[in-house]
């Protein structure tokens, strides 16, 4: 099909509403529009210089939780969460109450990430690890009444307050069991040459249009994205934080899928799509180049130690995946007793690598703050 003769469904008349009923997907997609090429030229060329990265920075492992926190923490903020990335690495302890559900909704978007990579070395993306994933993000927040791990049965609704005034209201749940399946098997279908950017930027305009469950359906598409982009080699590890660029074209974003629907207009999405591809991977290049600046300037630091120097080098790879700290934490991981630990950490204070943060005399909390300054806004 051809992207300038797609029509994105039909509104279907139910008891007092009507819903909208996309089209299927499953099928060969063609394109006239340059632009297009273009841009899925470079958003292709950006994607594997990041991906590069992710293999040739050693150890790279302990850089890509940052990446993760980065990503459930933007993308959680999308949907109205007020944690921010400093707060998110902190313990729930030290989140005041009214704040620790937004600080829970991010790290159970860390945990379903998690879970789904993990996933992937076993199986391949489907609808079965969707639902799984779902589950984990939806655990023990606001929300988790519908049920968590599965399609919903009933209508829902995107913006207003009830199916009279929404902004949305997506396909029937009766639904919702055929288009999950058309969308999956648009994921590996090799009988159709289209390549993988426009398949997953056709993939997640589907998915947030089906909205297949009853909450945390924005949180859910964003991580297909990256879960489908490691799925099909694009990507080694989840070093893409494309949630960053949406949030902060949040209007834009929203308004590229509404085009869509209200006036067929595909074409207008991908564009968007490969674009935030483009500066997303252009911005995680950057943040690697100047990981590596600063893994060689303090490593070299570190060096001066003399015989605390070992003890230092496992400091400091905790503070690559950890980057805001207590002196319990230093104990804890290096297996030694307080007081060595906090002359380990006044020693990093004293190299500028640490500063402390809180003012407090007791319960002091240490950052590594030119690192941690590459992943907040």
């Amino acid at each position: 099909m051809n992207i300038k003769e797609f029509k994105s469904g039909v509104w279907k008349k139910q008891y007092q509403y009507e819903s909208f009923s996309p089209s299927m997907i499953n099928h060969g997609w063609v394109w006239n529009d340059p632009q297009i090429n273009t841009l899925l030229e470079e958003a292709t060329q950006a994607l594997a210089e990041l991906n590069a990265f992710s293999l040739i920075v050693p150890n790279v492992d302990l850089f890509i939780r940052m990446h993760i926190v980065k990503e459930a923490s933007t993308s959680s903020r999308i949907e109205g969460t007020q944690t921010k990335i400093d707060e998110a690495l902190m313990e729930k302890e030290y989140i005041p109450p009214e704040k620790r559900d937004d600080w829970q909704e991010v790290h159970n978007y860390i945990t379903a990430m998690n879970f789904a990579m993990e996933s992937l070395n076993e199986m391949p993306l489907s609808n079965r690890m969707l639902r799984k994933t779902h589950y984990h993000v939806m655990q023990g927040v606001r929300g988790e009444h519908k049920p968590p791990g599965e399609f919903r049965t009933s209508q829902n609704w995107i913006g207003g307050t009830n199916l009279k005034d929404a902004v949305f209201i997506p396909p029937h749940d009766s639904e919702i069991q055929d288009l999950m399946s058309d969308l999956e098997k648009f994921w590996h279908n090799d009988e159709i040459a289209v390549p993988h950017l426009i398949r997953i930027a056709i993939s997640h305009y589907q998915f947030e249009t089906i909205h297949p469950f009853s909450d945390g359906n924005g949180r859910v598409g964003r991580l297909l994205i990256t879960l489908y982009l490691v799925n099909k080699g694009l990507l080694s590890k989840p070093s893409l934080y494309l949630s960053d660029y949406l949030e902060k074209n949040k209007g834009a974003y929203y308004d590229a899928l509404t085009v869509v629907r209200a006036s067929n207009d595909l074409g207008h999405w991908i564009k968007f799509f490969l674009t935030a591809i483009v500066k997303t991977s252009d911005k995680g290049k950057l943040t690697f180049q100047e990981i590596m600046s600063i893994r060689n300037e303090v490593e070299g630091k570190i060096l001066t130690l003399n015989r605390k120097a070992e003890k230092g080098k496992l400091l400091l790879e905790l503070l690559y995946s950890k980057p805001l700290i207590q002196v319990n934490d230093v104990a804890k991981h290096l297996s030694i007793t307080k007081r060595p630990a906090n002359e380990l950490v006044k020693d990093f204070e004293h190299l500028g690598i640490l500063q402390e943060i809180t003012g407090f005399k007791r319960n002091k909390m240490f950052a590594f703050t030119k690192y941690l300054n590459l992943f907040v806004d």
